[in-house]
């Protein structure tokens, strides 16, 4: 496949913030590195500013580890189990209401696994010499001061503590970092955009996982530009610090990116075109218009879809009722061929829009000659 975006340019990479959503940032910083992106800069927000260093110290491998094997307990002083089950809605209401006044009394959630994850992943000699620009976002109690901090601003030997600072999460046990109270960083700018933007940065690249937050508005320059990784499904809970959870968001996050970057069409899988849109309307040319008003509604795609959104909805629809892997890159081609294998398989009734794409496989097989 051959990148969509241009990739001769340097860009700046923007994570923001959203806790155990974080997976899907690293699984996106994946398929970047492997495109062989070239990243000048990044912003990050909390877990993005976490995220952030990681790309600074350019070792892929190191962040899907550090996501594939996270668990409640290397964040929170919890018990896995126990919240697991949370998690799961396993525990009795009245035992949850008590453990969440327990944890008010006690001042918050006490995050000392998160400060020594931080402490024993993050190489801050590796980050400073890395090349990158690199800024991160915290608001200072202290002071009641916003802070957009670049490297260049944190004193060295602190960084690991300003990361900290940015993943103050209310609920978390506040305790000083060198003097001073900080909170998370999404309570000011949680997309930080603007860190790079004002600092000449123009060509930026955002991975977003939407984590509660305030997002300033933005003004980019005409001369810049911008491309967005985002999810198109729920990530979980912010809090959900399982390992099962992150490996789904990991690879989530990996084939949005390559989404992005290769230009794949489809709304539920990843797919490379492979024929125009004349192509399409040839295709669907074979169906009368109460035809075609049967499958909008059955689908309930927009009215106004084109031939070739009616068919691609009829193949997507038709793949996720016969549960073709959703997470792999397929050119149109080879998903109806998918589906037609899965279909020659089935023996139950299947919805009426099955039948229309049959027919519309057999009319594509004529037009190729097979």
């Amino acid at each position: 496949m051959k990148p969509v975006i241009d990739m001769e340019k340097e860009y700046g990479l923007v994570f923001d913030g959203g806790g155990a959503r974080g997976a899907y940032q690293a699984g996106a910083w994946k398929a970047l590195a492997e495109a062989g992106l070239k990243i000048n800069a990044v912003a990050g927000t909390s877990v993005g500013a976490l995220n952030g260093a990681l790309v600074c110290m350019g070792d892929v491998e190191l962040a899907e580890s550090i996501w594939k094997e996270i668990s409640f307990s290397k964040v929170m002083d919890v018990d896995d189990a126990w919240m697991e089950s949370l998690f799961q809605k396993g525990q009795p209401f009245k035992e949850v209401v008590n453990a969440g006044l327990r944890v008010i009394r006690e001042g918050g959630v006490d995050i000392t696994p998160l400060r020594n994850l931080i402490r024993s992943v993050v190489e801050e000699d590796r980050i400073r010499n890395c090349g990158k620009e690199f800024c991160l976002q915290t608001f200072c109690l202290s002071d009641m001061e916003e802070l957009d901090l670049s490297l260049s601003e944190i004193p060295e030997g602190l960084l690991c503590d300003f990361l900290l600072a940015s993943a103050y999460l209310i609920g978390f046990k506040n305790e000083p970092l060198h003097g001073s109270r900080y909170v998370d960083g999404g309570a000011v700018n949680n997309v930080p955009v603007n860190a790079l933007l004002k600092r000449g940065y123009k060509d930026i690249i955002e991975v977003r996982i939407y984590g509660p937050g305030r997002i300033p508005k933005v003004h980019f320059p005409e001369d810049g530009t911008f491309y967005r990784v985002a999810p198109r499904v729920r990530l979980g809970s912010i809090l959900e610090f399982s390992a099962k959870r992150s490996a789904q968001n990991l690879k989530i996050g990996y084939y949005d990116a390559k989404r992005m970057l290769y230009g794949l069409e489809g709304h539920i899988y990843y797919l490379e075109q492979c024929w125009d849109d004349e192509f399409y309307r040839e295709v669907m040319s074979g169906f009368r218009d109460i035809e075609k008003a049967e499958i909008l509604l059955e689908l309930k795609l927009p009215p106004r879809s084109t031939d070739k959104e009616l068919f691609l909805g009829m193949l997507e629809a038709a793949a996720k009722l016969l549960r073709v892997q959703k997470y792999h890159v397929y050119t149109v081609k080879e998903l109806l061929e998918k589906v037609e294998q899965k279909r020659s398989k089935e023996d139950r009734r299947l919805p009426r829009f099955m039948e229309y794409l049959e027919r519309a496989g057999q009319i594509i097989k004529t037009q190729e000659g097979l």
